[in-house]
């Protein structure tokens, strides 16, 4: 479906932190015990400080009991309340180990008329002073305790550093085999060997065939690579290790090596066994590329897989299955014959195979009878698996979502669009802005249905969608080649857009932003891949890193510019030539879309007529 203009936690992880009964930890204990410590010392210390303070001079206690003031002396320690016979009180203090009555008689005071009462509270100031001589001696232990106990969990974070990560799907989790995946027949045909030689490994050896290294498989994303590599362990019935390429990279230099060993090992000693490492390119990129020379962590990570491809003895039954869709920057050491022996390439899925695909995620979800499958996988060009999947996951919340009892073709359809374009916004627009969107897309439309080898409009909207305003869709025919004629033309509805604002206001717009950008890309594949212009069957676009120089000069790039234009003027004209042709079905189309606000092909073949004149192409089967 073609669119122009649119937008576990590790098993081997245990927690440091073991809580005793009532959910006090050591370091909660350490906690609390210091700041009661730190409490009580800052309690005494105000209580001391206050004392001192409110304390009155002891040669006025002597005064009032000599006047006769006085009612009751309380004798707590050293400290003294005095207590005034109109029932005032005030403190005072005497000296430390010295005694009421022999300071009363050494000034020639009698006390037998004042009340003296003596506190006792030495049990309680031993107790405090006992804590304060314990508690920090204690709270001391237990910080040095913790801090050991820290440390040991922290060295044994370190040593594990080495320990690989990769997940191991075995007999107990969910069985996935060739039947779960669908639409890459050519890539089970291929991976079938490897399951066979997994469970037959003796007549190969017989033969004198030795263990395939690795497998190599490379597509667009969304194909069903991980899938697939599953879907062979699980035929085979071997322990499957699964790892990203990017958990082997670590802060420091060589952990990511000693993972691959840890990874290779454990797989050795549960052979027969399958490595899987998706996204290989994050650690597979060729060497001496970039700036850090080879000692950065990548590329000792890249070395230690070379190693240990390398080592296999004939008789260890460990295959390496490996995902990317970048092959083109992965290490030429990495995919020699070898080590990645064999190469699987995942296609987008054809008409066939995305029927299949949706027949298994159709399983478990109830769809009215009038659903053509055909129908939908024909109007689903250039989807993948997980688009798929995504589209009819979309379906059933759609259908969910407005209360029905099944799906049907109008949530499959809104579905379909949702995923390309995204979801339908409510922008608030004026008629100027609504107008100018409708010629645009309409434009798009006639110079599609003029065109020969551009295939059928399917349909038409000025509904905000995503980061465009509109889209126009076509019936995609899946062809094997692109001809020359089909991308000039393809072009030339780019510009469709643009021509017929220019021709109907008189004036451009910024909507015609992302159509010019497409367009442009095609042109310049055009002349620099693919060898479709005046400068001959010469590839200009080389793919090589940005750190190397380009091998195109000024002057031959000067060239390659002044191709892609002329090639692009060339469909701007095109275009213009066609709406100038079709302007009364331009303003037929675009008054149509501003009432209705999407057009079907049904709706559009009775406005504008059948599409004549379609050329034959090659269709893939």
């Amino acid at each position: 479906m073609a669119v122009v203009r649119g937008r576990k936690l590790s098993p081997n992880s245990k927690r440091r932190n073991h809580k005793h009964k009532g959910g006090f930890s050591w370091k909660n204990i350490l906690l609390y015990g210091t700041l009661l410590l730190f409490s009580l010392f800052t309690f005494s210390a105000i209580g001391a400080t206050t004392d001192q303070q409110n304390n009155e001079p002891l040669s006025r206690v002597i005064d009032e009991v000599e006047k006769g003031n006085v009612k009751e002396i309380s004798i707590n320690g050293e400290q003294l309340t005095v207590t005034t016979k109109d029932d005032k009180e005030f403190e005072s203090v005497k000296e430390p180990g010295s005694n009421i009555y022999t300071i009363f008689r050494d000034a020639g005071i009698s006390l037998d008329k004042t009340k003296v009462t003596v506190r006792d509270e030495t049990a309680m100031n031993n107790l405090f002073g006992i804590l304060s001589a314990v508690l920090p001696i204690a709270l001391m232990i237990g910080f040095f305790y913790f801090i050991f106990r820290q440390a040991r969990g922290a060295q044994e974070g370190i040593f594990s550093f080495g320990q690989s990560r990769a997940k191991l799907f075995n007999k107990d989790n969910p069985k996935v085999t060739f039947a779960d995946v669908a639409g890459v027949d050519e890539a089970k045909q291929e991976l079938a060997e490897i399951v066979d030689f997994l469970k037959s490994p003796v007549k190969y050896r017989a033969m004198g065939a030795r263990t395939p290294k690795g497998v190599l498989m490379v597509g667009p994303a969304g194909t069903g690579k991980t899938l697939l590599a599953r879907a062979t362990a699980g035929e085979a019935g071997v322990s499957f290790f699964s790892m990203a390429g990017s958990e082997f990279m670590e802060m420091l230099v060589g952990v990511g090596a000693s993972r691959v060993r840890d990874l290779f090992n454990t797989a050795k000693k549960a052979q027969p066994a399958i490595i899987f490492i998706d996204e290989v390119d994050a650690i597979g990129r060729q060497r001496g590329v970039g700036m850090m020379g080879g000692h950065d962590e990548r590329e000792q990570t890249l070395n230690q897989i070379l190693v240990e491809m390398d080592g296999f003895t004939p008789n260890e039954h460990v295959i390496v299955m490996a995902a990317t869709n970048r092959p083109d920057v992965l290490d030429p050491a990495l995919v020699r014959p070898g080590r990645f022996d064999r190469r699987v390439v995942l296609d987008l899925p054809d008409v066939e195979g995305r029927k299949k695909i949706l027949e298994i995620h159709a399983k478990g979800k109830p769809f009215d009878g009038k659903v053509d499958w055909q129908k939908v996988a024909k109007r689903t060009v250039g989807f993948s698996g997980a688009d798929l999947e995504n589209m009819l996951n979309e379906a059933a919340i759609a259908a969910a979502r407005h209360s029905k009892k099944a799906i049907d073709m109008a949530d499959l359809e809104e579905s379909a669009t949702r995923v390309k374009l995204g979801p339908e916004k409510k922008r608030l627009q004026s008629d100027h802005d609504r107008k100018m969107t409708a010629y645009h897309e309409a434009g798009h439309a006639l110079v599609a249905w003029e065109m020969p080898h551009v295939d059928p409009i399917h349909r038409i909207s000025i509904v905000s969608r995503g980061m465009s305003l509109g889209h126009t869709m076509t019936e995609s025919i899946e062809r094997v080649h692109e001809t020359k004629a089909h991308l000039l033309e393809q072009i030339a509805v780019m510009m469709g857009g643009r021509a017929a604002e220019s021709l109907v206001f008189k004036d451009i717009t910024t909507g015609a932003s992302d159509d010019i950008d497409k367009a442009t890309q095609v042109a310049r594949a055009m002349v620099t891949k693919f060898g479709m212009s005046d400068l001959g069957p010469i590839t200009y676009d080389s793919g090589r890193s940005i750190y190397e120089q380009s091998d195109v000069s000024p002057e031959m790039a000067a060239k390659i510019d002044a191709e892609v234009k002329k090639i692009s003027d060339a469909a701007y004209k095109k275009a213009n030539e066609v709406l100038v042709k079709l302007r009364k079905k331009l303003d037929t189309l675009a008054m149509e879309l501003l009432k209705k606000e999407t057009i079907d092909s049904e709706d559009f073949i009775k406005l504008i007529g059948v599409k004549k004149g379609l050329a034959t192409v090659p269709v893939k089967n």
